[in-house]
């Protein structure tokens, strides 16, 4: 798989290393000379040059990307890469970094984004998964489908403790995706038992936000009745 990262600052480096790791075919484009940190990842190939442009794009060779990577610090900069990507160059995926959440809306297929990935968000996602209050919290948003990743930590009392995957009945729009325990991931099988303390991950369809109020009960800790 070829995959063109626009932007060689921490984060584009970062996910440079790590898919070279899993041997990705890696290209990383930057348009500052200050950038071109090519020992950092000298696997992947290096070129200097404006995205924004589809000249660079070119000599990236994206026409033959699977994935475009926008994740410069720059919105703007992003979203004319991911639609340049998308139209002159048909790359069937792209994943592009918001780096203010006001933004958020603009990152859409209407752009050429079929993946969005905001850092405030996630960060925010994570504080919030700290606590194990079984509330769903929107990690990720496929812009292409409109579908959601959603995921909640378990506390000892919600309703869903101690049963089988089979056992928890899901409106048809949300599909019980997998459960992390104690850092390892697993499948949704049938007959898992949920423990206290599981993050579970639900696959939400687009449209799907009444049905996921509805079941929000099952992940909360039960309310205590009044005295």
């Amino acid at each position: 798989m070829k995959v063109v990262i626009v932007g060689a600052g921490s984060v584009g480096r970062s996910i440079a290393r790590e898919l070279v790791l899993s041997g990705r075919d890696v290209v990383i484009v930057d348009k500052q000379p200050g950038a071109m940190k090519v020992a950092s990842v000298p696997e992947a190939d290096w070129i200097l040059g404006d995205a924004c442009e589809v000249s660079t794009l070119e000599r990236a060779d994206t026409g033959n990307a699977d994935v475009v990577v926008a994740a410069t610090g720059d919105d703007k900069a992003n979203l004319v890469i991911s639609l340049l990507g998308k139209t002159e160059f048909g790359v069937e995926r792209i994943v592009a970094r918001v780096n203010n959440p006001k933004n958020e809306w603009l990152f859409d297929d209407s752009w050429g984004v079929d993946v969005a990935v905001s850092t405030p968000r996630i960060m925010t996602a994570m504080v919030e998964d700290a606590v194990a209050d079984g509330d769903l919290i929107t990690v990720l948003r496929f812009h292409a489908s409109g579908a959601t990743l959603r995921q909640a930590t378990l506390p000892p009392d919600a309703p869903i403790v101690g049963m089988t995957v089979a056992d928890v009945l899901l409106p048809p729009t949300i599909v019980f995706n997998a459960i992390v325990r104690d850092g390892t991931p697993f499948p949704a099988d049938p007959d898992l038992l949920i423990e206290a303390g599981d993050q579970v991950l639900l696959l939400c369809a687009e449209g799907s936000d009444d049905d996921v109020a509805l079941v929000k009960e099952l992940f909360a800790p039960v309310s205590e009745e009044p005295a």
